[in-house]
């Protein structure tokens, strides 16, 4: 038996999303058909407000929605001397539910690989580069994946700060090797901040 058409569409929509087959997408698309009137309205404009109002900073990349500067970057009273560099938009929101670190940020939107193509252009390393020279930053710190790509991606970012006055340090205690950041606890990522490693 084939689904009518329009649910059929909201189930193929479903499995656009990450990690949703076409099980739980079946399961969703019933789940909708259950909403009410007012529920189908917040839904649908949700999804259309996401889609036409966020977008990146113009400074460190995370996501804001009135203004070009981010809700961090437009905070005077947390540490501009400080930038903690991450991968994703998710990584920094971990870190700022962690409430260990109140200095600012810089989201790269990817890690180097060059087996998927991912090259130092295509991700934001030049823009960190030139915030940390316009911005006299004192201290990066290094917060990506203890991965491949992300032992790429440091090793690079420290090869192009060789000789500028800048503090280079890398979180370390409780991070298990290959760990993506996403699945740790505030507490672990508390502690690596603490015990963050400085970088020769």
């Amino acid at each position: 038996m084939k689904f009518p058409k329009s649910l059929e569409d909201l189930i193929e929509n479903f499995k656009l999303l990450p990690g949703i087959g076409e099980k739980n997408a079946e399961r969703l698309s019933f789940a909708v058909l259950k909403f009410n009137e007012d529920q189908i309205e917040n839904f649908s404009n949700s999804i259309l407000n996401v889609s036409k109002k966020i977008k990146k900073c113009t400074r460190c990349n995370n996501l804001t929605e009135d203004s070009d500067l981010c809700s961090i970057c437009e905070d005077d009273s947390r540490d501009g001397s400080v930038i903690c560099v991450v991968e994703s938009t998710k990584d920094l929101i971990l870190f700022e539910k962690s409430n260990a670190f109140k200095g600012k940020y810089h989201v790269l939107e990817g890690l180097i690989s060059p087996l998927e193509g991912i090259n130092p252009d295509d991700i934001k390393i030049n823009e960190l580069i030139n915030r940390i020279k316009d911005e006299k930053i004192k201290e990066v710190i290094l917060a990506l994946n203890l991965s491949m790509e992300g032992e790429t991606t440091s090793l690079y970012i420290i090869k192009m700060l060789e000789g500028m006055d800048v503090s280079i340090t890398k979180i370390a205690a409780g991070i298990p090797v290959g760990a993506d950041m996403e699945y740790l606890d505030s507490l672990t990522i508390q502690k690596a901040l603490e015990g963050r490693i400085k970088i020769d």
